[in-house]
């Protein structure tokens, strides 16, 4: 289980699982509780590389990040560290 602290948006911990490059078990902890469990589902045994380029750029009410931007981020994170 790899743990994210994600800045500037209201979710304050992204936590998910990566096997054979596929994400797995995602789960935000705050945040917009209907739309973070929808993304989990939505990215739920997809290609890490795919699940990022797919999120990375998306901006919630002009803050320049959200929570799928920050997930994107987490993934980046993690692909250097396996």
């Amino acid at each position: 289980m790899y743990t994210y602290i994600p800045k500037g948006v209201c979710s304050k911990k992204i936590s998910f699982d990566v096997k054979d490059n596929k994400i797995f078990n995602v789960s935000f902890v705050g945040g917009c509780n209907g739309n973070l469990q929808g993304i989990s589902k939505l990215v739920e045994g997809m290609n890490i590389n795919d699940v990022s380029k797919k999120l990375k750029g998306i901006s919630c009410n002009g803050k320049g990040t959200s929570c799928p931007d920050q997930l994107a981020q987490a993934v980046q994170e993690f692909i250097p560290k396996k």
